[in-house]
């Protein structure tokens, strides 16, 4: 089963801060996880790649784990 893993749940990201005057990759990397407008919100599979797309945005969303 190589390059599959258990689902380690999800977590839900809402874009707070704006795109405007930040780098281009700190854009896509927002479009990246499905953040278009201030406000948005989505809920992502809690993976290594989408974290460490969280960390290079953090201070333009805000993460809330899902409980379930």
């Amino acid at each position: 089963m190589a390059g599959k893993s258990k689902s380690n749940g999800t977590v839900t990201v809402t874009q707070i801060g704006s795109p405007i005057g930040r780098h281009r990759s700190q854009r896509a990397t927002l479009k990246g996880l499905g953040l278009d407008k201030m406000h948005s919100t989505r809920t992502l599979e809690d993976t290594p790649s989408v974290r460490g797309m969280i960390n290079k945005v953090s201070h333009l969303v805000r993460v809330e784990p899902d409980t379930k």
